[in-house]
């Protein structure tokens, strides 16, 4: 009862739904997805909108940029699902996927994938041209990173640049422009989130080191051990929080921006003190409840700073 696929399949029947309908499949799909985890990148793209508005963006920005977001992140994780199957069969911690399970499978995951994806380019159409003309680039490493880990140690910046793409896209969104020196402070946020998401994608690895070192991955832990993964996650989120301060200065942000670095070096800190090389029990607390307090964190500072 406590697997993913029970979870899913639990989910649609509370709802009412009737196995094998698509309304069914649909639920499954949202949470195998973890559709609702959309919340975590989101603050990132709305910090990009912000800044880039120096205050409130358009309500049709918001709106463009929320849908673009939530169907950028299920596209890549229907993408990866589909694509780490085998593996997940074989890992203790992922076996129990609905993919794998066949509470759904990869012939739906493969539609909803499609769905996102043209979702996806509609909502970069309709925010500017640029943001279309680069979305190429995007779905190359929102499709892309899932298979990084098969041949480079670098897959965890890989996804962290993937991610931190959303700051681009909210930036995009609002100015239009990317390449100019008036887009320092998105360069360096995007930066900033790059080595974030790099840094606690390492302590999670370090989950499956005996699986990916068993079946010949890539993952940091896998090459180097637990202990220097975590070392490494360190030194990311040292950078990550050099970044932010410059990046800061390079937007001209007041006093709230500051005290959000300073409230999320200590969530950081804290997250660091939860995982130890030899007990990762902890390591969903520090995974999704820590990050997600930074990234709002951070995206309220931004706004106060802009607003007051």
């Amino acid at each position: 009862m406590g697997s993913s696929t029970q979870r899913a399949k639990d989910s649609a029947q509370a709802r009412g739904l009737q196995p094998g309908s698509a309304a069914y499949k649909l639920r499954v799909f949202l949470d195998l997805v973890r559709f609702e985890h959309t919340i975590f990148a989101l603050p990132f793209a709305y910090i990009g909108m912000v800044l880039a508005a120096e205050g409130l963006p358009t309500l049709w920005d918001f709106v463009w940029v929320t849908v673009a977001m939530a169907a950028a992140r299920t596209l890549a994780f229907a993408v990866n699902r589909l694509a780490d199957r085998a593996y997940d069969a074989r890992n203790p911690r992922t076996m129990n996927r609905p993919t794998v399970t066949g509470a759904i499978d990869a012939r739906t995951v493969t539609i909803y994938a499609g769905v996102a994806l043209v979702v996806l380019l509609v909502a970069a159409a309709v925010l500017d041209p640029l943001a279309l003309a680069l979305s190429p680039i995007a779905i190359v490493f929102l499709v892309g990173y899932s298979f990084t880990k098969r041949f480079t140690v670098l897959a965890h910046w890989v996804l962290g640049l993937t991610d931190a793409m959303a700051v681009a896209g909210g930036w995009i969104a609002v100015r239009g422009s990317f390449f100019s020196m008036d887009d320092l402070p998105a360069w360096l946020l995007t930066a900033a989130v790059t080595f974030w998401i790099a840094g606690f994608d390492l302590m999670y690895a370090c989950q499956d080191t005996e699986y990916d070192i068993a079946e010949g991955l890539y993952a940091w832990p896998a090459k180097y051990g637990n202990a220097g993964a975590l070392q490494l996650a360190v030194a990311n989120h040292v950078l990550f929080m050099i970044l932010l301060v410059l990046a800061g200065i390079a937007a001209g942000l007041m006093w709230p921006f500051y005290i959000a670095v300073i409230v999320t070096a200590l969530l950081l800190r804290y997250e660091h003190k939860l995982v130890k090389p030899d007990d990762l029990s902890n390591i969903n607390v520090a995974f999704f409840n820590m990050n997600s307090y930074i990234a709002l964190t951070l995206f309220v500072g931004v706004l106060l700073s802009l607003l007051l």
